[in-house]
């Protein structure tokens, strides 16, 4: 099957919005059936980078983070933004150092995915960190007020079946590892 025939044409592009965080677009498009789309709206981030990370005494790393969109308290994996020059991986080190102060030389790569790639440019990176090491407290950023709290295997697998873990990204990026972890 042939699938490139499903691509649409871009024909024109307009910036509404220009921000920090968030861009948005309209884009004019062309369909592969003639049909023309005239506004179609696309937000454009940075991509994101985010891992579940397993010290050297085999707890994963989790964060209390506000999330104000939402207007929640959510309990999340560590991870951000990669920043312009960065690799994925670069970015991974330096959040879970920033974010947590523990410091990780293992990584695999997991996934990587889209938030929602109808209305969204961005992607995720998902890896697997192991055997991180405490060494420094947190550097955030100005926006930034978590609480780090460790876990074992099994009370993640609990809190993701109770659906206590509310941010779609970090879920994946956990079942994956779970997979990939045997357990």
């Amino acid at each position: 099957m042939n699938y490139k025939n499903l691509i649409w044409k871009k024909l024109s592009s307009h910036y509404l919005h220009k921000g920090p965080w968030a861009t948005l677009r309209s884009d004019r498009c062309e369909m592969p059936s003639g049909h023309i789309v005239e506004d179609y709206y696309v937000l454009e981030y940075n991509n994101w980078v985010n891992a579940v990370a397993i010290t050297e005494d085999n707890k994963i790393l989790m964060v209390h983070q506000y999330r104000h969109a939402a207007g929640i308290v959510s309990l999340e994996i560590p991870g951000g933004v990669i920043d312009e020059g960065e690799s994925a991986e670069q970015a991974i080190r330096r959040e879970l150092l920033e974010e947590t102060g523990y410091q990780f030389d293992d990584f695999e790569l997991l996934c990587t995915i889209y938030a929602n790639p109808s209305t969204a440019n961005n992607h995720t990176t998902c890896y697997l960190a192991k055997g991180g090491k405490k060494v420094q407290e947190q550097h955030l950023d100005e926006q930034e007020e978590l609480i780090v709290e460790t876990y074992t295997i099994d009370e993640v697998k609990q809190l993701l079946a109770d659906n206590k873990i509310a941010q779609a990204l970090h879920c994946t990026g956990l079942f994956y590892a779970l997979m990939k972890l045997g357990v």
